[in-house]
Parts: C-alpha cells; structure tokens; sequence
C-alpha cells in the first residue's frame, strides 16, 4: 500500500483520488530506497510499468515548494513523452500549490517557454535538443539542481541525443544525484552509468533487455507477397484489436495504412513526414481509441503511451533485438496481457532464435487462420454484439408495433438468419475462395524465388549517392557500402550507374528510405556518403561541393606529375588500358557482397 511509504499527506491525497492502491512491481522496489536515502539508482524495467510515479513521487516529497529554484531535471527523448510525464507529476502534486512543473521540448514556442521558465519552477521536464538551447541562452540555473532523471534511455541515445545528453550531465553539479530508468541496458547506456553515476542501486524487473512477462510472442511464416494479405487476415481474425502495426520505412508505413483504410479498416498512419499538427491529432484519435490500428515507424511511435494496447504487429521483424524489445513492452502493460505478432517471411527466420535468446522465452510459431476460422470469428463477435445490444426501449417502442407487422410473416429461425447475414454477407463473399497463407517449409520454391528476385522498373526507387568513378570505385563497392551501413544483405539491388563524381543506384522501393535513413545515421555512416532519394540529376549546389571536394583530393595528388611533358600521353594509355583488362580478367566479387539483381 502506498501508505506505507510514509509520503506527504498531499501527495497521498492525490494519488488517491487518481486511484493508486497497489504499488507496481518497479514502484515497489524503487520507493523504499528514494524514499529513504539520497543515491543513484537505475531501474531497469518495460516502458509503461509505472516509471514515472517510481521517480516521481520521491522527487515530489524531496522537493522543497517554497524553493523557487530548478531542483529537479527530468531527461526524456520525445516531446510526447515529456508532456505525459509534466502531467502526471502535476497530477501527483495536485493539492501543493506551490510546485511548479514546466515543460520544454522542442516543436513549440519558444518564447512560451521563456515566460514558463521566468515563473522559476522547481521541476523542469524536457527533451534533450530544445534543453541544450535554453542552455546555450542561459536561460536555466541549474546550481540548485539535486536530482538529474534519465527516463528511457536506451531510446534516448538510440535516436541521436548521446552528444547532448553528455553535454547537459556535465553541467549539472556534481552534489546532484542521478537516476536512470531504461527498458533495455546497451552498451551506451552502461557508459553513463560508469562515467556519471556513484555506486548505483541497481533495480530490475524482469531479466535484462527482455519483453514484459505479460506478453505473448507469436510468428507468421509466410511469402513475402502475402505480406498484407496476411496482416488483414489477422485482422479479421482479432476483430477486437486495438494495436500497432510496424512497418520500417515511411513510404511502407503510409502505403500499409493507406490500403488498410481503402478495404474498410479503422487505421490511420503515423511517421516522420507528418506535420506536428498531424501527428497530435492521430495520437489523439488512437489514445481515445477513435482509431482501432494504427500503422507506424519506430521513430514516430516514440512517447505514445497507451496502456490498453491489445496487439502489436511487426510487419517486417526489426534490424535490431533492442526495437523488437521496445516494440512489445507497448502491450501487456497494467497488469493486463498481450500479443506481439510477428510476420517473417522465411528468408528472416533465422532471427527468431536470436530474439527468443534476448527474450528469455520462446515465440511460438502460429498458422495463419483459414478463411473458414476467421468467418466462425467474426460471427461470434456479431452474435455476442447482437446479445448485448443496449435496447433504449423509451425511444423505439413507438416504432415496434409496424416493424413487428412488417416482419410478421418471417419464422423465429428465418428472422435470425436474416439479420445474420445482413452484416456477415461481406466476409463470406471476401473469404469465398480465400487461399491458405502458410508457408509449408518442406517444400522448397526455386522457381518463385528467382521470379521474386527478377523485377522491373516499377518497384524500384532510383538513390543518389556521393561517390563516384574519381572515388576509384566499382558497382560491388557500392553494394557492399549498403550493406555494412544498414547492416543487412536482403535489400534488392537494380542497376548501377557510375558517374565521374557521383552515382545512381536503383534498389527495392519498400526499402529506400530505410537506407537514406541509414546513411544519414552519423555513427553508421562513418565515411559520410551522401545518400538521398532522386528522379533525377543531383542539385546542382550539393553537385558542385562534391565535385570541389574531388578536386582538391586530385589536385593534392597530382601536384609531382604536372611537370611531365605531354609525349608521354601515349605510354600512359596504353598502360591504362593495360591495366584496366587486367583487373578485369582477374575480377573476383567479394564474398560478403550481395547478389546484384538484374531486372
């Protein structure tokens, strides 16, 4: 029982009243200790497991209100995020007047911010790229900060803000106490807690870098043409869903939700290319649950924070164990339990037992629903609705007597049948001759997978690339570029064109912006390889700059051989040409390139 931690009375009334009765699992452990002594501490737990009140009622009763200074700092990666945990610290802190928590993050005015901050709240709440500009404007004392607050991360560093967040800890004094609460522990994270923290309790619920206990892990194997296919049957199959369906790129993720809506689902989509004015809207229409699947990017789901989340759905498993991880602690949330679905075409099955080793417990391999199971599905839902139907008996009764003179002539079981069919007419005619969907793994397919791999034009997406023949490069170096950067070898390449100082390369639709994205990740991208998506010509600005950049390397090298008279022009050729047949002849493609597909 929360009282039994000894908390102010005013906090106690409020979260009463928010009806707090039963600690969770993290509040349990972490309580106690904050409550009881000053010290780092880093908790390790799923992200909607009851972080926020884990640090936030001790940063509340250690707090003093008659203080207007900055006391407590709370670090968090999106602005979703950050206004979630400002109103739930508010809630918390309902009945002390005197304590003011202000938000800052980014995408909102500034100058708002400004006046919040001059109000000299005791609590401030922000991301970390608008915090470093408030910094940068000397906005913000920080000399009488006590308690610093990593929450989530793992997500924080993932997204980009590792230089930010080490800047913002080193200004902090150094009397301060940090506490940090991750839902996974890369090596990162294990950084800071090295370089900033003091002898850290450590709490963990559940083992590390694992999913919730409350959640399900099922996969699909299916072809890869089947993939949508697939996902409305699962659908169909769950017509209480109230999930997330993740897709990799923004381009996927928009066509997804596109077709779903066309067939007559309730989606909606959610990615980077959305205004911010779109994108609360979408949040809030699924949150209030207006929207029963929403179909997004890992990036744009980011401080979404719905806790009745029944499904979610990978529609391409993820590169990496950590985001399948994050993916899944979104359901099973409260106490309440969930599925996490996985569609895996069989080329990706060998990533199942990777997953299951980070998990701590299997995913058990699931066949897609016959058109017949989902049919007896969706009449069972009708039924049930049909029986539980709210009857307001006030407003139709006038109506009755004509409706019962009207239907007067139908039997008990023909009326039924009637009113069945009425609504369920559709999915008989959709699943008529509805195909089986299941990958029967015995069989080998040769022939459909060289069909799959020979494609034309129409799928593929023409990329630029900053490199060029002046760069000493051949088509496999490129390929064999896209593969170290995106840390894959299944992306389908199409032509290669090499130019003097830059080149077009086609590659599989579905996957471009997943490699744009790739190389425009600095950490991956060491080189930095300009990469962008293009119909055409490159700009003529970023054309010049690379070809500037080309110029003075070969100006540099070509500095001991500018006093050569031109008679040997002819020699040179012919060694060039010589040379040239030669790697030809002895040409060998590395080995861990991937296979060109030629279309």
């Amino acid at each position: 029982m929360f009282q039994d931690f000894n908390l102010n009375p005013a906090i106690l009334k409020a979260i009463d009243e928010l009806g707090f009765k039963e600690p969770m699992p993290i509040q349990a452990e972490v309580l106690p200790v904050l409550l009881s002594q000053r010290t780092d501490l880093v908790g390790l737990a799923q992200t909607g497991t009851g972080k926020t009140a884990a640090f936030g009622l001790p940063l509340l009763q250690n707090i003093d209100p008659k203080n207007r200074s900055v006391q407590a700092l709370v670090l968090c990666p999106t602005r979703e995020l950050c206004m979630q945990i400002t109103k739930d610290l508010l809630s918390y802190a309902k009945y002390i007047p005197e304590l003011l928590v202000v938000p800052v993050y980014g995408g909102a005015s500034i100058e708002v911010q400004f006046k919040s901050l001059a109000k000299k709240p005791q609590i401030i709440v922000a991301t970390p790229g608008r915090l470093q500009d408030m910094i940068r404007r000397n906005r913000i004392d920080f000399s009488n900060v006590q308690w610093m607050v990593l929450d989530e991360a793992d997500e924080m560093l993932d997204m980009g803000f590792q230089e930010d967040v080490d800047a913002i800890l080193e200004y902090m004094p150094e009397s301060k106490n940090t506490l940090l609460f991750s839902a996974t522990m890369p090596a990162e994270v294990e950084q800071i807690l090295n370089k900033y923290m003091k002898d850290p309790v450590r709490i963990s619920i559940g083992q590390k870098n694992s999913g919730t206990a409350n959640v399900r892990h099922n996969y699909y194997l299916i072809k890869a043409s089947d993939r949508y296919l697939a996902l409305k049957r699962l659908i169909d199959y769950y017509p209480s869903i109230y999930g997330i369906v993740f897709c990799r790129t923004k381009l996927e993720t928009q066509d997804v939700a596109d077709n779903l809506i066309h067939d007559g689902y309730n989606a909606a989509s959610l990615h980077g290319d959305l205004s911010q004015q779109q994108r609360d809207l979408v949040m809030n229409h699924f949150r209030q649950g207006f929207t029963q699947i929403l179909v997004a990017t890992d990036v744009a789901a980011r401080g979404l924070d719905v806790n009745n989340l029944t499904h979610i759905i990978n529609y391409n498993l993820p590169d990496d164990i950590d985001t399948y991880v994050h993916r899944s602690g979104r359901t099973g949330r409260a106490d309440k339990t969930g599925i996490c679905i996985s569609l895996v075409h069989v080329k990706e099955k060998h990533k199942i037992k990777a997953i299951e080793k980070q998990l701590g417990q299997p995913m058990e391999k699931e066949l897609i629903p016959t058109a017949q199971q989902v049919c007896e599905k969706q009449l069972f839902r009708h039924i049930d609705n049909l029986e539980k139907v709210d009857i307001m008996r006030d407003d139709i009764d006038d109506y009755l007597p004509v409706v019962f003179k009207k239907l007067s002539w139908l039997t008990r079981e023909e009326l039924i049948t009637r009113v069945v069919a009425l609504n369920f007419n559709r999915f008989l005619d959709y699943y008529k001759d509805a195909p089986d969907l299941n990958v029967d793994e015995s069989k080998k397919e040769p022939k459909e997978k060289k069909e799959k791999k020979v494609h034309d034009d129409s799928h593929m997406v023409r990329l630029f690339f900053g490199l060029g023949k002046r760069d000493r490069i051949k088509p496999t170096t490129l390929i064999g570029r896209i593969n170290d950067v995106t840390g894959t070898k299944d992306i389908e390449i199409g032509h290669i064109d090499l130019k003097d100082n830059f080149s077009f390369v086609a590659v599989d639709g579905a996957r471009a912006q997943f490699i744009v994205d790739c190389f425009a990740d600095q950490r991956k991208n060491k080189e930095g390889i300009r990469v962008e998506i293009t119909t055409g010509e490159p700009k003529q600005e970023s054309h010049d700059r690379d070809q500037h950049s080309r110029r003075s390397r070969k100006e540099s090298r070509s500095k001991d051989s500018s006093s050569k008279d031109s008679s040997s022009k002819d020699s040179k050729k012919g060694k060039k040409d010589s040379k040239k047949k030669k790697s030809k002849e002895n040409y060998r493609p590395e080995k861990k390139y991937g296979k060109r597909v030629k279309y």
